[in-house]
């Protein structure tokens, strides 16, 4: 019982041809990459052209606010805020398409556009309060929800010094305790009466 050697040679055809599969395959995802590349920066600068920027003695106080998060280390947040960010002053086409309840900001995410409304700037009490709009703001900045920034907010409140003992009379502060209250029940059955805020 003998097996006959059978030498295997390389088809140059079958090469060629999977040389130009790969080829194909390869400037697909590049066509696909690039055109999508192309469509988020034109969406983009859609959003900024149809919207206006902040004012000197509005950017001011965002970056007083960043300070304040600089301050409490919130490093990644102040980051973001700092140097990824792009605020605006007014909706642009994609906040006046989606709306949006009476808020203190909006954000664009993946395009890291804020837009700051008028209550921003002359319903928080001082720079702590605009800090804690902002913190809210930069977990939607990495992807968070309503209820994960809503959440995360809370939590780091008193980090941030954003106390009941300071900010309980203030329409910010009860306006957050209320959302959050509603949201996460269980965040307000700490202490003796079991109905205390936990954070």
């Amino acid at each position: 019982m003998g097996n006959d050697l059978i030498e295997r040679r390389d088809d140059p055809e079958a090469a060629a041809e999977a040389s130009v599969k790969k080829r194909g395959l390869l400037k697909r995802l590049t066509w696909i990459a690039g055109a999508t590349l192309i469509c988020l920066l034109v969406c983009y600068v859609s959003l900024l052209i149809s919207s206006d920027g902040l004012q000197t003695d509005e950017r001011e106080a965002v970056q007083k606010a960043i300070a304040v998060l600089e301050q409490h280390e919130f490093s990644r947040e102040a980051f973001i805020l700092k140097h990824l960010t792009v605020f605006r002053s007014t909706d642009n086409w994609w906040n006046r398409y989606i709306g949006h309840r009476d808020a203190y900001a909006a954000t664009n995410f993946p395009f890291e556009v804020v837009t700051l409304y008028p209550e921003f700037f002359s319903v928080p009490v001082d720079d702590n309060e605009r800090a804690a709009v902002l913190l809210h703001e930069a977990s939607h900045l990495m992807g968070g929800g309503e209820e994960a920034a809503l959440g995360s907010t809370w939590r780091n409140k008193l980090r941030l010094g954003w106390t009941a003992d300071r900010y309980k009379q203030t329409r910010l502060w009860n306006a957050t305790e209320q959302l959050t209250k509603a949201q996460f029940p269980y965040m307000f059955k700490c202490g003796p009466d079991g109905q205390s805020d936990c954070f």
